[in-house]
């Protein structure tokens, strides 16, 4: 049977920058097992499966799996396979569309921009909220781990932390760019010092001048090695910002840049609604450029 696919360069306006993803456009008839060893076969941080949806109100069922496992949700194949279906629907089109997304952790709402001479966009609501894990750290086993001093963890009130907008991360903040790229992540020793959750490690600013944050994701039990851009992470850390940096209520709009030190620098944009302290609302949204397309015979 064959089945087509396609790569998009997710949260980026540019091919070969941001994270590639795999879209495989009909996962039906697919089991789990295939599913997870295509994924293994394009060994990209994430490839996505599109299905019918349960709800035919509804655009498509997306599974997305990484070359270690399954994930109930992540950022960019939501991003990109939004993108992807609403260029295939209305090729060359210069149009808005929503779509509603079945993920593992709920529907997921997404805007789509098409432009005929432009890079599509697409944002989505978060479907569930940013909440944190309570954990415990040793901050000397982290540092170890990223092959950092002691000192270079932590900036203004920012500490460890774990959170999750559906998948658990630990939150590493650093104390500013020069210790983000010194990072040389060590997964036995990341293990050891902390049991599980994939490593979100950001500081202030960025090379960008636009930058909030700058940002580098290691996750070893999914088996990525670096991710150039994590948007289920910076879900999480929606909640982290929330939490150590007091933001007033109202609407703030984020830019988060991460990729940069594996040359496939990404751009993630972050809108949080916040309200007697809270995070009501958040949003993530960025860019896609299809690379390539082909079949997959199985």
């Amino acid at each position: 049977m064959s089945r087509a696919y396609a790569i998009y360069d997710v949260f980026t306006a540019n091919a070969l920058k941001g994270n590639p993803l795999a879209v495989v456009f009909d996962g039906s008839g697919l089991s789990d097992e295939s599913m997870q060893t295509i994924a293994g076969e394009f060994n990209l941080s994430e490839t996505v499966f599109v299905l019918p949806a349960d709800n035919p109100a509804h655009t498509a069922q997306l599974r997305i799996f990484t070359p270690g496992r399954e994930l109930p949700f992540a950022g960019h194949p939501t991003v990109g396979a939004a993108i992807a279906l609403a260029e295939r629907q209305s090729p060359g089109a210069s149009i808005d569309l929503v779509s509603m997304l079945e993920e593992k952790i709920g529907p997921v709402r997404a805007a789509v921009r098409l432009a005929a001479s432009e890079i599509s966009f697409a944002e989505f609501d978060l479907p569930r909220l940013s909440e944190e894990i309570p954990a415990e750290f040793d901050i000397q086993a982290v540092a170890d781990a990223l092959c950092l001093s002691a000192g270079d963890i932590g900036f203004e009130n920012h500490r460890l932390s774990l959170w999750s907008a559906g998948v658990p991360f630990v939150m590493v903040p650093v104390s500013g760019l020069a210790a983000a790229a010194a990072v040389r992540f060590d997964p036995k020793l990341w293990t050891k010092a902390v049991p599980s959750g994939a490593c979100y490690l950001y500081c202030r600013g960025g090379e960008d001048h636009r930058a909030s944050f700058h940002a580098r994701m290691f996750a070893p039990d999914m088996g990525i090695v670096e991710d150039p851009a994590t948007g289920g992470a910076v879900a999480a850390m929606s909640g982290a910002i929330n939490h150590f940096d007091g933001l007033t209520d109202g609407r703030h709009a984020l830019f988060i840049e991460q990729g940069v030190e594996m040359g496939r620098t990404s751009h993630i944009h972050l809108h949080i609604d916040t309200e007697a302290g809270r995070v009501i609302r958040a949003r993530i949204g960025g860019q896609a450029v299809k690379l390539a397309a082909g079949e997959i015979f199985l």
